[in-house]
């Protein structure tokens, strides 16, 4: 089984695949929208995560109208919210290793993909 980071397309493989010139991967590249791997005579190798990183940004500018900028901040935030929600989740593992979170005073209301905790101050 492959892994999801394991490079393994050529870029002449991935444009074919998603019907676009290899050109427009380089330019996603030269944007800094995608960082492919290279061997160790230059030539890029795409991974999963990559192709679906392309396909992504297809998705933004064809079918949405984003620009290439708006593509990298929509992306970034996309990776910010990711490591928030990591965050979260690990905090959540730690609290209830802990058994800190109170049983009768805490709220927690499912919105989306967020939890939002209110607890009772004690003072």
């Amino acid at each position: 089984m492959q892994n999801y980071d394991e490079p393994l397309y050529l870029i002449s493989v991935v444009a074919k695949v998603l019907s676009i010139h290899p050109q427009t991967l380089r330019q996603y590249e030269r944007e800094g929208l995608l960082e492919p791997s290279r061997t160790e005579g230059k030539m890029r190798l795409y991974s999963q995560r990559d192709v679906d990183r392309v396909k992504m940004i297809l998705r933004l500018t064809r079918d949405l109208g984003v620009n290439l900028a708006g593509v990298d901040v929509i992306l970034k935030l996309k990776t910010q919210i990711d490591e928030f929600e990591s965050t979260i989740n690990e905090l959540k593992t730690q609290l209830n290793k802990q058994g800190t979170i109170p049983s009768k005073k805490a709220l927690v209301k499912h919105k989306s993909k967020f939890d939002i905790i209110f607890y009772e101050d004690k003072k």
